[in-house]
């Protein structure tokens, strides 16, 4: 019997007023990395916290049932999780609008929440499932221990507070205003590397002469690695914590402090920047010039060559960078002077820097409003 209390308020469970459909099965033979209009969603496409991340895309090039094509705004949740603490398990995103044709498929490890009563606002539901309240209830009951699993059942049981529609309207709004805000400079960070990107490859690949000076990149920096385990990380520590992984940790120390370019030793060997006092695991690259000026340079370089200078990767379960690989990556330079071309790329990231403050400030607000909205701590105007 469902429980109404004096504000409106109901006691309700997500299974109230939607259904979790699981995903296909897609065939292991037809996925590849190989870019290409069929988008296979997988956890991995999940932020901690909730919502879709664009990168790191898995294609499908085999036949596709009709069926588990996913719609712009479809109310995705992932099922599973290959961390132990299952960082991103429960968590719910939205399936993003496509832009040049692309289909994103309904993986089997992913949830599709089918809403079957007009009661609960989609959007509401959607930011219910990224409470960490939501999410410690998943996770408190999930199945596995190295990966871990949840299910329909679990999820459709959840129980929480529903306020009346227009106030479920207005919470939603609320919350997806400032996450609009936060997308678009996102984007615009997005442009801004791939100008960074764009310019590289003009100056120093198309247009570069063949009397250019040979140097390598240990020229440049010292080839250094962090000393800490992964253990090391503190839920509130005061520094950031760069691991092989995508995601940044926090620590309760620093060893390092600078202009950092940061690239994960092993795993998918991605590449981070970072100004400032750090922390960084035994198995990531610290690579600090000796010049600031290089800066931007360096990262831009060490992105576009990327997969040159990890091409011979080595290990046989987990390829792995050798310092060597690192230091003797050669590369042409102009024999003159060309600090307004290394000005220019220090500028790109400046701008980045500048909009990833305002990025951090408003997911903040975000996080700080999302659990007293939800909760009706916090009171919203509504008609």
């Amino acid at each position: 019997m469902t429980k109404t209390r004096q504000n409106g308020w109901q006691e309700v469970k997500i299974g109230d007023f939607a259904d979790v459909k699981h995903g296909y099965a897609f065939k292991g033979q037809y996925i590849t990395d190989e870019v290409n209009n069929n988008i296979l969603v997988t956890p991995g496409n999940f932020y901690i916290g909730g919502g879709f991340k664009s990168s790191k895309f898995k294609y499908f090039t085999g036949e596709i049932p009709q069926d588990y094509v996913l719609k712009e705004d479809d109310i995705i949740v992932t099922m599973t999780d290959l961390s132990k603490e299952g960082d991103t398990l429960g968590y719910s995103a939205k399936v993003p609008k496509s832009k040049a044709g692309e289909k994103y498929l309904h993986n089997q490890r992913i949830g599709l929440l089918h809403f079957e009563s007009e009661d609960a606002d989609k959007n509401f539901i959607y930011w219910l499932m990224r409470t960490r309240d939501y999410h410690w209830s998943i996770v408190g009951s999930a199945s596995g221990t190295s990966i871990r699993h949840t299910s329909p059942t679990t999820i459709k049981q959840y129980k929480f507070l529903l306020p009346p529609l227009p106030e479920q309207k207005a919470i939603a709004e609320m919350l997806s205003s400032l996450d609009e805000k936060i997308d678009l400079l996102h984007r615009q960070n997005k442009t801004l590397e791939d100008m960074a990107q764009a310019l590289f490859r003009k100056w120093f690949v198309e247009e570069a002469k063949e009397d250019w000076e040979e140097v390598k990149l240990g020229d440049y920096f010292p080839v250094v690695t962090g000393k800490k385990d992964a253990n090391y990380s503190s839920v509130d520590g005061q520094y950031p914590f760069f691991t092989c992984a995508q995601g940044i940790l926090k620590a309760p120390d620093y060893s390092f402090e600078g202009s950092a370019i940061l690239l994960a030793g092993n795993g998918d060997f991605n590449v981070k920047r970072y100004i400032g006092k750090f922390e960084a695991y035994q198995r990531t690259y610290v690579l600090i010039p000796h010049e600031e000026k290089y800066f931007g340079f360096l990262y831009t370089l060490i992105k576009y060559h990327l997969d040159s200078i990890t091409g011979g990767a080595q290990g046989s379960v987990i390829s792995f960078i050798t310092k060597g690989m690192i230091t003797d990556f050669q590369f042409s330079i102009p024999k003159i002077n060309f600090d307004e071309k290394l000005e220019k790329f220090n500028e790109f990231y400046t701008k980045i820097d500048a909009n990833q403050s305002q990025i951090n400030t408003l997911e903040n607000l975000r996080d700080t409003l999302l659990p007293r909205l939800i909760s009706g701590a916090i009171k919203v105007r509504f008609n």
